[in-house]
């Protein structure tokens, strides 16, 4: 297994390399140091079986290397913070590890990256696994809402009841009944947020599963959702929806 690691102080880049040659089968082919260097190396390199990537390099974020190239392989992420995890699981990440690195640690996530990918697995397949990972925790958990003046607060995903259209304005509304008005579209929203975790209801709503409280037949086959918390209208399913509805609510 061929691993690259990225990482802009020496000593942790030898203390890795040090760990990494007491495995069997793991040749480390290259160190980079910065967002540069790598995006180059990708660009002129084909991807190694595996990348060892600090987030905080010689010139910034790592999270700005994907804003450049694709990285195909699954990336173990290493760092002294623990305030990135959420961001590092937006991109092919497997594991994240804290510093100091210790080999029990390195192992471990090896012993991960064979258990999802499978150790005959090919590098395609390996791509599709993680893509389909990432799909999957790249969900919208947390939003930055703008109240007044230039102050934003943030916003839980879980915390949100429901979030609806207000004079052209898309609004969450919290199970604390606060509302804070957001930069998104519901329909842009709608491809955010976990579709396990909420629904749109019609062209005015988004709601969430937590927040129904109950559900009552209305006029021509339609479903009236009934929320814990005030709604400032009444929330409908059309009667071709309904079936879908029920479906997504019972987990089916």
């Amino acid at each position: 297994m061929k691993a690259l690691i990225i990482e802009d102080e020496n000593p942790a880049a030898k203390q890795l390399v040090n760990i990494l040659k007491k495995l069997n089968d793991i040749e480390v082919i290259d160190i980079l140091d910065s967002i540069k260097s790598t995006i180059q190396w990708f660009k002129t390199n084909t991807q190694p079986d595996v990348v060892f990537m600090d987030i905080h390099i010689a010139d910034g974020s790592a999270f700005k290397i994907f804003d450049f190239i694709e990285i195909t392989c699954p990336i173990i992420f290493t760092t002294a913070y623990d305030e990135y995890a959420i961001n590092a699981f937006k991109v092919n990440s497997v594991d994240y590890l804290l510093k100091p690195i210790t080999p029990e640690a390195v192992e471990k996530a090896f012993k991960k990256i064979n258990v999802l990918t499978g150790e005959k697995s090919t590098q395609k397949e390996i791509s599709q696994i993680i893509k389909e990972l990432n799909r999957i925790k790249s969900y919208k958990t947390h939003f930055l809402a703008s109240v007044k003046g230039s102050k934003m607060v943030p916003l839980l995903a879980d915390e949100i009841a429901f979030f609806y259209i207000d004079e052209g304005k898309v609004k969450a509304v919290t199970i604390e009944k606060k509302d804070y008005q957001l930069d998104f579209t519901l329909d842009e929203l709608n491809t955010k947020l976990n579709p396990d975790d909420f629904f749109r209801a019609n062209r005015q709503f988004i709601v969430s599963r937590n927040a129904i409280k109950e559900l009552d037949t209305w006029f021509n086959g339609r479903l009236s959702v009934v929320l814990r918390i005030p709604a400032p209208e009444r929330i409908l399913i059309s009667r071709t929806r309904v079936g879908e509805f029920k479906n997504w609510f019972t987990g089916q």
